[in-house]
């Protein structure tokens, strides 16, 4: 079986029942752009592997702490987070960590504290280990860390990398989220040559594809090849990509982490027959000008029109 350019796909087995846990294997899932699907995936990532029997630790290390919140945590009720760990070295990781409504998969909250770990830090002595020091007492414990990094390539992106022993990189399929795919690689690189060199591109999941564009499927154009042509160098991992699901973003409404096939539908066919018409309701102005208006103009008259309308109201 191959994919759309003619790559064999790799069979992946379901994973085998554990008779005992640990050590932990730390992956950083890590990508400097925004909105690309890290915590989604990390709480998705994460959820998944309990339900096959794996404790699973997930490092929220974004001071916005969408993941604790995802995973049905409130942090700005709670006085210890992540950022206690990193500062205080008397904190215990056991009295930090909060358990969560899936079995097996417990979090390390953060909150808006974390942002000021990444100034604090900088006068430490080997500042970049702080993570991989404060997370030594869970790899015993547990048979998955999952660290969930904030959107960018600061000290607290280079902790994580420092920490772990694989990457997972999402990548959207849009055109401005792969420019970034080489500043990243290059990271990852100087962080195995510099700090741990047991780090390396565990692989690039292709999250929000949408088969009807060009990027997500590699056709003509400015990113001619889509995503898959900076996964050249991973051929053993990229293989599978999350599509756009149009069913609602569950985890972030219900507070609970679902696997990606709960709830999800596939893209909607839409179905274009000309340009997009932008009529006003309770309007005369709106429904004259569609009649007399040429089509290309109808859309930008109208919205300058409700702006002036709204505007003086």
């Amino acid at each position: 079986m191959t994919d759309p350019i003619g790559r064999a796909i790799p069979d992946f087995p379901i994973p085998a029942p554990l008779d005992s846990h640990g050590p932990a294997r730390i992956i950083a899932l890590c990508n400097q752009k925004g909105g690309v699907g890290k915590t989604t995936t990390t709480i998705n990532l994460a959820a998944a592997l309990a339900e096959y029997g794996r404790r699973v630790l997930v490092v929220d290390f974004d001071p916005q702490g969408a993941a604790s919140v995802g995973l049905g945590i409130n942090p700005h009720e709670l006085d210890d987070t992540v950022y206690t760990l990193l500062m205080d070295r008397k904190a215990q990781l056991a009295d930090i960590v909060r358990p969560t409504s899936i079995e097996g998969l417990d979090v390390l909250p953060a909150n808006i504290d974390l942002s000021a770990a990444e100034v604090q830090l900088v006068g430490e002595v080997a500042r970049e280990s702080v993570l991989s020091r404060a997370l030594r007492p869970a790899e015993a414990d547990y048979d998955v860390i999952l660290v969930d990094c904030q959107p960018s390539l600061g000290l607290l992106t280079v902790n994580a990398l420092t920490a772990a022993h694989g990457v997972l990189i999402p990548l959207a399929c849009e055109f401005f989220a792969l420019r970034g795919v080489a500043l990243l690689i290059e990271t990852v690189e100087k962080v195995r040559d510099r700090l741990n060199p047991r780090l390396h591109v565990d692989g690039i999941i292709g999250t929000m594809h949408d088969p009807r564009t060009l990027h997500s499927k590699g056709g003509p154009g400015p990113g001619a090849g889509g995503v898959r042509r900076p996964a050249a160098a991973h051929r053993d991992q990229a293989d599978r990509e999350v599509p756009r699901l149009l069913g609602g973003r569950r985890t972030d409404h219900h507070l609970r982490a679902e696997p990606p096939w709960c709830g999800g539908v596939p893209p909607a066919r839409t179905r274009a027959r000309g340009p997009r018409r932008c009529r006003l309701r309770s309007s005369r102005v709106g429904r004259s000008l569609h009649r007399r208006a040429p089509v290309a103009s109808r859309c930008t008259w109208t919205t300058s029109r409700v702006r002036s309308t709204c505007s003086s109201a």
